[in-house]
C-alpha cells in the first residue's frame, strides 16, 4: 500500500504528515508514508487545498487535518 501525505508548509500540513505515520504504523502497514510538500506535485494530483491524504494513487482528503482514527478508517477501508 502506497500512502502519501501531501503538503509540508505549515503546521497542519506536518501534523497531518505525523498523524498518517501513527496511523499506518497501527494499521501495521510496514510501507513508509511519503510526504510530498512539492506544489506541482500535490498541483498534478488534482488537489488544491493541503494537508491532503492520497492512498494507491487515490485522493481521499484535501484541505483537512485529519486524525489518527480518521486515517485508521480511510486506510482500512481502502483495504477492503
Amino acid at each position: 500500500m502506497k500512502i502519501q501525505a501531501l503538503g509540508g508548509c505549515c503546521k497542519k500540513s506536518m501534523q497531518n504528515y505525523q498523524n498518517t505515520m501513527d496511523a499506518a504504523k497501527e494499521c501495521g502497514i510496514e510501507e513508509s508514508v511519503e510526504q510530498i510538500s512539492d506544489t506541482n506535485e500535490i498541483l498534478k494530483l488534482g488537489v488544491m487545498a493541503t494537508p491532503g491524504l492520497v492512498i494507491d494513487g487515490k485522493v481521499v482528503s484535501s484541505g483537512k487535518l485529519l486524525s489518527v482514527g480518521q486515517i485508521v478508517e480511510l486506510i482500512n477501508k481502502h483495504k477492503a
